[in-house]
């Protein structure tokens, strides 16, 4: 019994024009599924389906993320397909008497995920919290923050097929590093792969290295001033890119890798006659709640 399905059509690579002797593509894997969106498919894919032929009695399915997490919506949206209840720790207990003015929390809790509120200092030991569920549901499945685990790195390897094997760059925006170890992992050895950051996290690049064992690919800060931070530049360049090229982009991830990559370009970091391929990774639910923020700050909204 397998819960997902491989999508029955191919998932198409576009080009995106750049006025340059470059070649610019992406590979819009936010097409892969209209609810388990992007690499959060590709990285549920293992976990999910491996647990589901456990055929156990009582299943259950526990997770981790913030109050936009594009994984948290992700999980619930498993769980409702595969009937499976899903507990989500979210971070904050302060979210705890206004989570239902959150567009990915109320999706989530629709999907039907029990919906736990922990502190901000009881979630930066969520290891501690991963070993005390893991005795109180001896037979859930508890997936790490943002879904990176060794299953999640063999499902990002589908993200990869014969048509990707022609491009000298691989890019993709890096969160918990799991879906930039897959394709390091399962890429050709010629090809270049580049993380885009959009985390201020010195440990990234170790904790990738746990998950490959190649050296092939390098990180790029592209945080834009931190995580979860959009900047007015940022919303500019998402709009003017969802008008010239009809690709919608979220400001959290694709967003900010596509800016950076573009700024690369503009700066000559690529060789003429490079070919580069872009992975969008979805989590365009994540929009919604951007442009609340936006607007209570009178700001220019996302389209």
């Amino acid at each position: 019994m397998h819960l997902m399905k491989l999508p029955e059509i191919p998932i198409p690579i576009i080009e995106i024009p750049t006025g340059k002797k470059i070649k610019l593509f992406m590979k819009r894997e936010d097409l892969v599924h209209p609810q388990i969106s992007g690499n959060k498919y590709w990285k549920l894919f293992f976990n999910v389906n491996n647990y589901v032929d456990r055929n156990l009695e009582k299943p259950y399915i526990i997770t981790f993320g913030g109050a936009f997490s594009n994984h948290i919506a992700a999980v619930s949206a498993v769980g409702n397909i595969a009937g499976i209840p899903t507990l989500g720790l979210i971070r904050g207990e302060e979210l705890k008497d206004k989570w239902r003015d959150n567009p990915t929390l109320l999706f989530a809790e629709k999907n039907g995920m029990n919906l736990q509120f922990v502190t901000r200092e009881d979630y930066r030991h969520k290891e501690k919290l991963t070993v005390f569920l893991q005795k109180e549901f001896p037979d859930a499945l508890i997936i790490p923050e943002g879904g990176t685990n060794a299953d999640a790195v063999a499902g990002v390897k589908m993200m990869l097929n014969d048509e990707t094997k022609d491009f000298d760059y691989l890019c993709t925006a890096v969160g918990t590093g799991g879906t930039i170890a897959g394709i390091s992992k399962y890429c050709e050895d010629n090809q270049k792969v580049i993380g885009f950051k959009v985390v201020d996290d010195h440990s990234l690049e170790n904790r990738i290295l746990e998950l490959t064992p190649k050296k092939n690919f390098s990180l790029i800060d592209s945080s834009f001033g931190g995580y979860g931070k959009i900047r007015d530049e940022n919303i500019r360049f998402i709009n003017d890119f969802k008008e010239k090229h009809n690709i919608p982009l979220e400001p959290i991830y694709t967003g900010k890798m596509m800016q950076k990559v573009f700024e690369l370009m503009d700066g000559g970091f690529f060789p003429e006659d490079s070919r580069i391929l872009c992975f969008h990774t979805g989590g365009l639910q994540g929009i919604e709640g951007a442009n609340l923020l936006l607007e209570k700050q009178n700001r220019t909204l996302i389209v």
